[in-house]
């Protein structure tokens, strides 16, 4: 049937029982809910009825695809992709105390998952202690509290740092999370070179997207920086930054501005470190990045092959890289967190599992899978347990990893890269034109354009013309009781004690020298990670050292934009 939208459009809509009426006498009403039949991907790119050989005329294979494995890996990094090797099956975790969130890594490794992802708490991201009354309430509760080196050695006790890959969740204390875990695996004869993983360390999108930000924009990349020219020249294989895209799309971002976005904050990081000197081949192939992966099945395929086609071209041809590592977009990808619902929690199962596929055809290295009570709470061990069947199930039963790209040559689908990385190139240029990425966003220019998209987004849900099952169709008026996971608030009580003896035990003398050695190099240019690191292992809190690169870089306050 045909009905008339707000604007007076002639919209089809499908009824799902297949008549155009009433339902039969006893069946469910929901049954006869009608779905928008969809014109256009949720990121507004228009969709026709089929797509035919014109829609994708004038690509050229070698161009523009190439096999998997070969420039410009539009169709993926590596020849044979997960024929080869698997995506890394990476969970998030980390909730409470130390010692708590060291028993679930424990849980997690010991059913599948195949690295570590840390997530610690708001206070911890904020470079505040424990017991300082600005922490209360805020303790344990979204991620683990880590206040010290004491606790990353808690954190960590019994998991071998050669043998797993740890992801630290964290971008305005990176710097000091990276020293407490360094100093974790000099304590367990662990040497750099042998340590896996990645920091996030991506301080640009903070401005924009989640706000957990300590420093001003210049101070904040000055160490983002450091870190990242200290892990090239003395943890080789660590991935010292990991260019987010994940957090801009939970704020509202479409798919283009995610790839756009994101693409931009690289180049700013591929600036500073050239201007220290560094070739370019010296460290792209260490840069790594961050995607959501969302519900529109297709346009997250084709966002993803879009983003490695743009990464290999900006690499070899502005920046002039010659190792084909260097042209890879490397990446992790999470599940859309923000689409998971309240009600129905069930039916997130359904929603992460086809994330989770998007994410798989469109070549991902690397896929941390939502809990279906996340919307709620902290996973459950049961949601948790179910996540990593997810990632089995999908590698073991699904056919997916037979064959590499295997949705390439799909005219919908090599259209819709194509759009989506011409409109990717616009954002690009635009943000050129403004003076770069920091002018842009002294200008409010990203605050705008996510804020106007996620406004988009909301209008639609409240209109009905995009479907949340459970939310603003086939909702049933019941809530679904689940046994949800909890903080003991003793947790936090604990943790305020724990940090307030690691002050008693310690060479206070000790501390104090390093903070200050610190605090005097941070106005100069040399690269703050070893004095980070000596103040590390002297047991300094992560609220002192905060506290001493504020004396000197200011502590940041958001201006409004309109």
């Amino acid at each position: 049937m045909q009905t008339n939208d707000a604007g007076g459009r002639r919209r089809s809509k499908v009824v799902i029982d297949g008549a155009d009426g009433p339902p039969p006498t006893g069946a469910d009403e929901t049954a006869a809910t009608a779905i928008p039949r969809r014109d256009r991907t949720l990121s507004g790119i228009p969709v026709k009825p089929h797509y035919r050989p014109e829609d994708v005329a004038g690509q050229d294979y070698g161009r523009d695809l190439g096999d998997p494995g070969e420039f410009p890996f539009t169709r993926g990094i590596h020849p044979e992709m997960y024929r080869r090797r698997l995506w890394t099956f990476r969970q998030l975790s980390g909730f409470g105390t130390a010692r708590a969130s060291n028993e679930r890594f424990k849980y997690l490794l010991g059913h599948g998952a195949t690295a570590i992802s840390v997530c610690f708490d708001l206070a911890t991201k904020m470079g505040r202690d424990s017991d300082e009354e600005v922490s209360r309430g805020e303790v344990g509760r979204g991620g683990v509290a880590v206040d010290s080196l004491a606790d990353m050695e808690v954190l960590f006790d019994g998991i071998p740092l050669d043998q797993v890959s740890t992801n630290l969740v964290s971008n305005a204390q990176s710097a000091v999370l990276f020293a407490y875990y360094l100093a974790v695996a000099e304590q367990q004869g662990v040497p750099p070179s042998r340590l896996r993983g990645t920091t996030q360390n991506d301080m640009l999108k903070e401005f924009v997207a989640e706000k957990s930000y300590i420093f001003p924009p210049e101070g904040a990349l000055r160490l983002a920086t450091d870190l990242i020219e200290y892990s090239i020249r003395h943890v080789p294989q660590w991935n010292p930054v990991s260019t987010w895209g994940s957090h801009l799309r939970s704020a509202g971002a479409t798919a283009v501005q995610e790839v756009a976005f994101c693409l931009a904050n690289a180049t700013l990081y591929v600036d500073a470190l050239l201007a220290r000197g560094l070739e370019v081949d010296q460290f792209a192939g260490r840069l790594s990045f961050f995607f959501k992966a969302h519900s529109d099945l297709f346009e997250e395929v084709a966002k993803f092959r879009a983003a490695r086609r743009l990464y290999a071209r900006l690499m070899r041809d502005r920046y002039g890289a010659r190792n084909p590592r260097s042209w890879t977009l490397r990446f992790h990808t999470q599940t859309c967190g923000t689409c998971l619902t309240t009600q129905q929690p069930e039916n997130n199962i359904v929603r992460a599992t086809l994330h989770a596929l998007a994410a798989v055809l469109g070549g991902t290295q690397s896929l941390h899978i939502d809990a279906y009570d996340e919307a709620l709470a902290l996973p459950s061990e049961k949601a948790a347990m179910i996540a990593i069947r997810t990632h089995q199930i999908l590698a073991a039963e699904s056919g997916v990893t037979a064959t590499a790209d295997p949705l390439g040559g799909s005219y919908y689908v090599e259209s819709l890269t194509n759009e989506i990385e011409r409109q990717v190139v616009e954002y690009l240029r635009e943000i050129e034109e403004k003076g770069g990425v920091l002018a842009a966003l002294e200008q409010g220019f990203f605050h705008r354009e996510i804020t106007r998209s996620a406004v988009a987004q909301a209008r639609e849900i409240d209109n009905k013309e995009r479907l949340v099952v459970g939310v603003n169709a086939f909702a049933t008026g019941e809530d679904t009781p689940l046994d949800i996971f909890r903080i003991d608030e003793a947790e936090e009580r604990l943790q305020r004690e724990r940090v307030r003896q690691v002050r008693r035990s310690r060479d206070q003398a000790r501390v104090d020298a390093c903070l200050g050695e610190l605090a005097e190099a941070a106005g100069g240019t040399d690269n703050l990670i070893p004095l980070i690191l000596a103040a590390a292992k002297a047991y300094a809190t992560m609220g002192e050292i905060t506290a001493a690169l504020a004396t000197v870089f200011g502590r940041y306050q958001e201006q409004a934009y309109l």
